[in-house]
């Protein structure tokens, strides 16, 4: 019951790709890791395909690196929006330096780039974005999940179940 001792940062903003958030959300509970979804600030939240309202547990100035083990990046058009906080940037940072597992999905490769810690680093992302992960200096590849280190990324919703798979071996299961 490894899992069970875990806790994960999910960060969430409006317009979050739907199955990208609530896959996460729901299987890491599933496997008794504690989720914390935290939020720019603590309005009620929708999914791009309408999903919602979804409640956030705290906001991202309420939180710190040091109380979770795995950060989750959901894509959609939310990581746009994550990625001009600077306190979502400088908490991705410090997961990074600690080498906690990152885990980005889709358009959401955006906020490792904004971080500046995709560079020199295997990763996949969507194809719209291939561009910007190669522009950062990431080593892109068309793959449904990539581990690089404590980074790990996949492409679309059609990725879901390896990505969590990684994820969750990541964080001991």
């Amino acid at each position: 019951m490894v899992l069970a001792q875990r806790k994960v940062l999910l960060l969430a903003a409006d317009d979050f790709e739907d199955m990208e958030l609530l896959y996460p959300l729901h299987r890491l509970a599933e496997e008794g890791v504690a989720v914390t979804v935290a939020g720019l600030d603590d309005h009620l939240l929708r999914g791009k395909k309408g999903y919602g309202p979804l409640a956030v547990d705290t906001t991202v100035d309420q939180v710190a690196e040091g109380d979770f083990d795995a950060l989750v990046i959901p894509g959609g058009y939310a990581p746009d929006k994550l990625r001009r906080s600077e306190k979502v940037l400088a908490l991705v940072q410090a997961f990074d330096t600690e080498r906690k597992p990152i885990a980005f999905i889709c358009h959401a490769g955006w906020v490792p780039i904004s971080a500046k810690i995709i560079t020199g680093r295997r990763a996949t992302s969507v194809g719209a974005i291939r561009d910007d992960m190669v522009n950062a200096g990431a080593d892109w590849v068309d793959e449904a999940t990539v581990v690089d280190g404590n980074l790990i990324s996949a492409r679309t919703p059609a990725d879901l179940g390896p990505w969590m798979k990684a994820l969750l071996k990541a964080l001991g299961g």
